[in-house]
């Protein structure tokens, strides 16, 4: 499944990617503590069947994240209406379940300082048609498609990162760990 091979124009967009958004994130991390910091990250269906996720963790790497832990799932139907239960009253929420059902994520817990506010930067606005023009070298531009399958998540805050790392994530001695293979 993650055998996809990066294609000299992906290796020239991954390239101009990391040039483009490398001095924002020099700037927010200079300005943020030298502790490390964990946030989630989760590659979404549509990440993970459009073959993203080998580019994905490359640029996660290169931007100096380490990937602590990570788990490949076929979400269900109860877990994800757990998880965005804060969305159940939106119109868009029965789609919004029914895409995030629809293939296996990758989920991953991500550290380094300023991890929350460093991720958020290199994935983009959530609208993938916004990233395209605003941060068009984003994760979202690169792989995105519109408001809802916009191909990654990424905590919006520490306070979120914490919540979203215990929803799917066991703190262990050694780190933590995933709390189901399948769910």
């Amino acid at each position: 499944m993650d055998l996809h091979f990066i294609t000299f124009f992906e290796e020239f967009k991954l390239l101009f990617l990391l040039v483009s958004i490398l001095p924002c994130l020099q700037t927010c991390s200079a300005e943020s503590s030298t502790e490390k910091e964990l946030t989630f990250a989760m590659i979404k269906p549509d990440g993970v069947s459009g073959n993203y996720t080998t580019a994905i963790k490359k640029i996660i790497s290169e931007f100096g994240f380490g990937i602590t832990n990570e788990t490949t799932v076929q979400l269900d139907e109860e877990t994800v209406k757990d998880f965005y239960a804060e969305h159940s009253s939106r119109s868009f929420f029965p789609g919004l379940v029914r895409y995030m059902t629809s293939g296996p994520v990758l989920m991953m817990v991500l550290e380094k300082a300023n991890a929350v506010a460093d991720w958020r930067a290199l994935i983009g606005p959530t609208d993938a048609q916004t990233a395209k023009v605003t941060h068009p070298h984003s994760i979202r531009a690169m792989c995105g498609l519109d408001l809802q399958r916009n191909c990654v998540h990424g905590s919006d805050s520490p306070q979120s990162a914490v919540r979203e790392l215990a929803f799917f994530f066991e703190k262990s001695s050694s780190g933590f760990l995933p709390k189901h293979d399948e769910l």
